[in-house]
């Protein structure tokens, strides 16, 4: 039930039945050797593999978000936060119109959470629908499969490091890197936050085993799948 692959026909026939939809958000920002497309490659995946078994479509990926930080690492792109706030309530008023009411973010990137306020914003005015907010990455079940298997993760470091989201023929350090010191880094501009971070990686070793990467996946899938179902 990918918007991508059905035409407006289907989707207007589904909508006699169902109003559900799911929207992943996520970002174009540097993930030190990995993909610039981590957050989105994850959100949307998340997505689409939670939702499959429900019926309920999912729509394309908004692929660009909130990350000034980073704006120092060539092929970073960055939306200001007005921007990026009138986009989120453009997809709700435009979902709204076609006739959906309960609406599921699948968020890939923490600078995303504004879009949060903003839909809670939008309900405020809009309240014959609903809107959740689900940061995947570190919903509850999630994060703490993360933390059992290593509680050193973070940004571009092995948690985000999955098969669809490693470059061919690219590879990846060896060590774990020592967590930056991110309270002293979030006092610096773009500039400052390269030089702290230098290759990108927060802290952490930045790969584990493919078997320890499936476990995490699949917590996500069924913690983002109930909350689709049970809607």
């Amino acid at each position: 039930m990918k918007i991508s692959e059905m035409n407006w026909l289907q989707v207007e026939e589904y909508l006699k039945t169902d109003d559900r939809a799911v929207v992943p958000l996520g970002c174009t920002e540097q993930h030190a050797y990995l993909s610039l497309s981590v957050d989105s490659i994850l959100a949307e995946r998340v997505a689409t593999e939670a939702a499959a078994p429900t019926g309920v479509p999912v729509f394309p990926v908004q692929a660009y978000g909130i990350t000034p930080y980073f704006m120092a690492y060539p092929g970073t792109v960055s939306l200001k936060a007005d921007t990026y706030l009138r986009i989120i309530t453009d997809i709700l008023d435009s979902l709204k119109r076609t006739g959906f009411r309960r609406i599921l973010f699948v968020n890939g990137h923490g600078g995303n959470t504004p879009g949060h306020t903003a839909a809670i914003e939008w309900m405020g005015a809009n309240q014959e629908c609903r809107v959740k907010f689900h940061n995947w990455w570190n919903a509850p079940r999630t994060f703490e499969k993360v933390k059992e298997i290593d509680p050193v993760a973070s940004h571009a470091s092995w948690m985000e490091n999955f098969p669809w989201t490693r470059l061919p023929d690219i590879e990846q350090p060896s060590h774990q890197k020592p967590m930056v010191d991110l309270e002293r880094m979030r006092t610096f501009g773009p500039e400052g936050v390269r030089e702290i971070l230098q290759d990108g990686n927060f802290g952490g070793y930045f790969q584990r085993s493919d078997e320890d990467m499936n476990v995490i996946w699949s917590v996500a899938i069924d913690e983002t799948r109930t909350l689709i179902e049970n809607w």
